[in-house]
């Protein structure tokens, strides 16, 4: 049997977007045409040097993407950006609060702590709710991810996304 986003031949089925919570210390989440949660995960890189290679490498293994939805910036942005742009992908680069303000509550933004805490549990039902394999733990920066991929997905058009609070 296939695994959560894998084709019936047992392919691993191909993401059209990438979210990622800038870093040295990544949260990253994967997204199909349809705009289901595919896959997630959170990664350390110890140097710059790593996080470049590491975006080279993480581009490189989805051909079929075509948007790179990043929170943050600085330095650390430069690597995955420079890359999509080669690449020809559509980079939408974010502060958190473009998506925390479309997400959560104004209860739950009142500061970054319960914003945190928030995107934690929106982001468990939204793996629930696309088959993505269920976490053990979750770490912020890979529940962030998946917030900013389920708000990218509407920004940009990417399938059926509806209300954070239907996911």
């Amino acid at each position: 049997m296939p695994a959560p986003g894998d084709r019936p031949d047992g392919a691993p089925e191909a993401g059209v977007l990438l979210a990622v919570d800038l870093g040295l210390r990544i949260g990253w989440a994967l997204y199909a045409a349809d705009g289901r949660l595919l896959r997630y995960g959170s990664q350390h890189f110890g140097t710059r040097a790593q996080l470049k290679r590491a975006a080279f490498a993480m581009l490189s293994s989805h051909p079929g993407l075509r948007v790179v939805a990043l929170e943050g910036g600085g330095d650390v942005a430069l690597p995955w950006v420079r890359e999509a742009e080669r690449r020809s992908l559509r980079v939408l680069q974010v502060h958190a609060g473009a998506w925390r303000d479309a997400l959560l509550i104004p209860r739950e933004r009142r500061s970054g702590e319960r914003a945190k805490q928030s995107a934690d549990g929106i982001a468990r039902r939204i793996v629930e709710t696309s088959g993505a394999p269920r976490p053990t733990s979750l770490r912020h920066d890979a529940a962030e991810a998946i917030l900013l991929g389920h708000w990218a997905c509407g920004a940009v058009g990417i399938g059926r996304i509806g209300a954070a609070s239907e996911a």
